[in-house]
């Protein structure tokens, strides 16, 4: 959970969660959306992998990265179960 907290803690990789939530990306179009390097936005995807905020799939020779909703869904029900004194 830390991990998932600390993906969340920037506001960049905030962003990158709400643009693939509209679809799935490669990294180069991600970056294509900021105005900062294609390694620093690496760097935020590779967090937000390890936060398993994101899956990665090789295809061809592109990486697509797509939002997982099941770490979120974990996130939520612990913020529910705090809301109500059950975590």
């Amino acid at each position: 959970m830390n991990t998932v907290f600390k993906a969340l803690n920037d506001e960049t990789r905030r962003e990158i969660l709400v643009l693939l939530q509209q679809s799935d990306l490669s990294a180069g179009a991600i970056a294509e959306h900021f105005n900062i390097g294609k390694a620093t936005i690496s760097h935020h995807l590779d967090l937000l992998k390890q936060a398993n905020l994101v899956t990665a799939e090789k295809q061809g020779q592109f990486v697509i990265y797509s939002l997982n909703t099941t770490v979120i869904d974990d996130v939520l029900a612990w913020f529910i179960g705090f809301k109500n004194g059950k975590s």
